[in-house]
């Protein structure tokens, strides 16, 4: 599986997780069936808020999950769109979030609980 994971430093899978999708730096690639882990640049990290195009963000990577710690609705309903689910993450760096996800230990975010803007730090501001 290939899961994609929002990050402010290239730091790999010791990345620690970013706040938010949208106005990440990085993002973070690990395919758990290979064992290998990339990064890419946000090629759409300046854009308006509610106008992120998730797949421009990625550069049209192909990937299977998103783990994040906040992700507006429309970047969901994108994503979820081309069937990417995204979840919830938890305090630590990518590794550890990787680990939650496949252990079952992190919840999937919908547009319901969406975050509703971006508070101080550009983390999530529900």
């Amino acid at each position: 599986m290939k899961i994609c994971v929002p990050t402010q430093e290239d730091q790999g899978i010791n990345s620690v997780v970013y706040g938010h999708f949208g106005s990440a730096s990085y993002y973070i690639i690990h395919d758990t069936d290979k064992g290998e882990t990339r990064s890419i640049a946000n090629m759409n990290q300046h854009h308006a808020h509610g106008s992120c195009n998730p797949m421009a963000a990625l550069g049209n990577e192909s990937i299977e999950a998103m783990i994040v710690g906040g992700i507006g609705k429309r970047a969901i309903e994108g994503l979820n769109a081309i069937g990417i689910k995204v979840y919830q993450s938890i305090a630590g760096t990518v590794h550890e979030n990787i680990q939650a996800l496949q252990n079952g230990s992190i919840a999937e975010i919908t547009s319901q609980n969406a975050c509703g803007g971006h508070g101080h730090g550009m983390g999530c501001g529900h």
